[in-house]
Protein backbone atom coordinates (compact mmCIF):
# COMPACT_ATOMS: atom_id res chain seq x y z
CA UNK A 1 0.00 0.00 0.00
CA UNK A 2 1.14 3.51 -0.84
CA UNK A 3 0.48 6.69 1.09
CA UNK A 4 -1.59 8.79 -1.30
CA UNK A 5 -2.97 11.49 0.96
CA UNK A 6 -3.70 12.76 4.43
CA UNK A 7 -6.70 14.31 6.15
CA UNK A 8 -5.62 17.83 7.11
CA UNK A 9 -8.65 19.17 9.01
CA UNK A 10 -12.45 19.27 9.14
CA UNK A 11 -14.31 21.51 6.71
CA UNK A 12 -17.71 22.83 7.70
CA UNK A 13 -20.28 21.12 9.91
CA UNK A 14 -21.48 18.21 7.75
CA UNK A 15 -18.52 15.82 8.12
CA UNK A 16 -16.42 16.98 5.20
CA UNK A 17 -12.63 17.17 5.53
CA UNK A 18 -9.76 18.85 3.74
CA UNK A 19 -7.42 16.27 2.20
CA UNK A 20 -3.93 16.88 0.88
CA UNK A 21 -3.17 14.37 -1.88
CA UNK A 22 0.37 13.19 -2.64
CA UNK A 23 -0.32 11.35 -5.85
CA UNK A 24 0.27 12.38 -9.43
CA UNK A 25 -3.19 11.11 -10.42
CA UNK A 26 -5.67 12.25 -7.75
CA UNK A 27 -8.59 12.05 -10.19
CA UNK A 28 -8.21 8.24 -10.25
CA UNK A 29 -8.28 8.00 -6.46
CA UNK A 30 -10.94 10.59 -5.73
CA UNK A 31 -13.94 8.99 -7.40
CA UNK A 32 -17.11 8.09 -5.58
CA UNK A 33 -16.85 4.59 -4.17
CA UNK A 34 -13.04 4.49 -3.93
CA UNK A 35 -11.87 2.82 -0.70
CA UNK A 36 -8.84 4.11 1.18
CA UNK A 37 -7.12 1.94 3.77
CA UNK A 38 -6.16 3.66 7.03
CA UNK A 39 -4.91 2.63 10.45
CA UNK A 40 -8.52 3.20 11.63
CA UNK A 41 -10.06 0.92 9.02
CA UNK A 42 -11.28 1.48 5.48
CA UNK A 43 -12.83 4.79 4.41
CA UNK A 44 -15.32 4.78 1.51
CA UNK A 45 -15.23 7.99 -0.52
CA UNK A 46 -18.61 9.64 -1.03
CA UNK A 47 -17.49 12.78 -2.89
CA UNK A 48 -14.45 14.97 -3.58
CA UNK A 49 -14.14 18.52 -4.89
CA UNK A 50 -10.91 20.44 -5.64
CA UNK A 51 -10.36 23.38 -3.28
CA UNK A 52 -7.33 25.72 -3.19
CA UNK A 53 -4.77 23.07 -4.15
CA UNK A 54 -6.33 20.43 -1.90
CA UNK A 55 -9.63 18.57 -1.83
CA UNK A 56 -12.87 18.79 0.12
CA UNK A 57 -13.77 15.16 0.75
CA UNK A 58 -16.79 13.40 2.23
CA UNK A 59 -16.53 9.83 3.49
CA UNK A 60 -19.41 7.41 4.12
CA UNK A 61 -20.35 7.29 7.80
CA UNK A 62 -18.87 10.70 8.66
CA UNK A 63 -21.78 13.12 9.00
CA UNK A 64 -20.74 15.82 11.47
CA UNK A 65 -17.80 17.95 12.53
CA UNK A 66 -16.91 15.65 15.44
CA UNK A 67 -16.59 12.71 13.05
CA UNK A 68 -14.50 14.82 10.70
CA UNK A 69 -12.30 16.03 13.56
CA UNK A 70 -11.63 12.41 14.53
CA UNK A 71 -10.11 11.87 11.08
CA UNK A 72 -7.60 14.75 11.40
CA UNK A 73 -4.11 13.49 10.52
CA UNK A 74 -5.36 10.18 9.10
CA UNK A 75 -3.04 8.85 6.42
CA UNK A 76 -4.85 7.54 3.33
CA UNK A 77 -3.38 4.42 1.72
CA UNK A 78 -4.13 2.72 -1.59
CA UNK A 79 -2.73 0.10 -3.92
CA UNK A 80 -0.37 1.37 -6.64
CA UNK A 81 -2.06 2.20 -9.93
CA UNK A 82 -0.94 0.54 -13.13
CA UNK A 83 1.85 2.67 -14.56
CA UNK A 84 1.58 1.68 -18.20
CA UNK A 85 4.59 3.18 -19.97
CA UNK A 86 5.88 5.12 -16.93
CA UNK A 87 8.97 2.93 -16.52
CA UNK A 88 11.01 5.92 -15.26
CA UNK A 89 8.60 6.66 -12.42
CA UNK A 90 10.25 6.87 -9.01
CA UNK A 91 8.06 5.64 -6.16
CA UNK A 92 8.66 6.99 -2.66
CA UNK A 93 8.19 3.57 -1.06
CA UNK A 94 10.98 2.21 -3.30
CA UNK A 95 13.32 5.14 -2.58
CA UNK A 96 13.15 5.08 1.22
CA UNK A 97 15.70 2.61 2.53
CA UNK A 98 17.64 2.45 -0.75
CA UNK A 99 21.44 2.66 -0.63
CA UNK A 100 22.72 5.76 -2.43
CA UNK A 101 25.99 5.62 -4.36
CA UNK A 102 27.62 8.04 -6.74
CA UNK A 103 28.50 7.24 -10.34
CA UNK A 104 32.09 6.97 -9.04
CA UNK A 105 31.03 4.28 -6.53
CA UNK A 106 31.19 6.48 -3.42
CA UNK A 107 28.58 5.46 -0.84
CA UNK A 108 26.43 8.27 0.59
CA UNK A 109 24.16 6.30 2.91
CA UNK A 110 20.56 5.21 2.93
CA UNK A 111 17.55 7.34 1.92
CA UNK A 112 15.79 8.25 5.17
CA UNK A 113 12.89 10.19 3.64
CA UNK A 114 11.73 12.07 0.56
CA UNK A 115 10.79 15.74 0.97
CA UNK A 116 8.46 17.50 -1.43
CA UNK A 117 10.02 20.56 -3.01
CA UNK A 118 8.62 22.69 -5.87
CA UNK A 119 11.73 22.48 -8.06
CA UNK A 120 12.53 18.80 -7.43
CA UNK A 121 11.69 16.42 -4.60
CA UNK A 122 14.65 15.81 -2.29
CA UNK A 123 16.21 12.61 -1.02
CA UNK A 124 17.03 12.98 2.68
CA UNK A 125 20.30 11.23 3.52
CA UNK A 126 22.00 10.67 6.89
CA UNK A 127 23.14 13.88 8.54
CA UNK A 128 20.33 15.84 6.90
CA UNK A 129 22.06 15.96 3.52
CA UNK A 130 19.62 16.62 0.67
CA UNK A 131 19.87 15.42 -2.92
CA UNK A 132 17.40 16.64 -5.57
CA UNK A 133 15.85 13.75 -7.52
CA UNK A 134 17.11 15.30 -10.76
CA UNK A 135 20.54 13.89 -9.85
CA UNK A 136 19.30 10.27 -9.74
CA UNK A 137 20.69 8.56 -12.83
CA UNK A 138 19.48 5.01 -12.21
CA UNK A 139 17.51 2.89 -9.83
CA UNK A 140 16.14 1.98 -7.58
CA UNK A 141 17.47 -1.39 -8.64
CA UNK A 142 17.92 -4.06 -5.99
CA UNK A 143 17.61 -1.39 -3.30
CA UNK A 144 20.29 0.85 -4.82
CA UNK A 145 20.15 4.35 -6.31
CA UNK A 146 22.94 5.81 -8.40
CA UNK A 147 23.32 9.59 -8.31
CA UNK A 148 25.50 12.05 -10.19
CA UNK A 149 25.68 15.04 -7.83
CA UNK A 150 27.52 18.22 -8.77
CA UNK A 151 30.81 18.92 -7.01
CA UNK A 152 30.31 20.23 -3.48
CA UNK A 153 26.67 19.16 -3.05
CA UNK A 154 27.43 16.45 -0.50
CA UNK A 155 30.67 17.72 1.05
Amino acid sequence: MLEVGQVVKPHGLKGEVIVSMITNRPEERLTSGFVFATDRGDLLLRSATPHQGRWIVAFEGVHDRDGAEALRGTVLLAEPLATGDDDDTLWIHELIGADVVGVDGQAYGVVEAVEANPASDLLVLPGGRLVPLVFVVSGPTAGRLVIDPPAGLLD
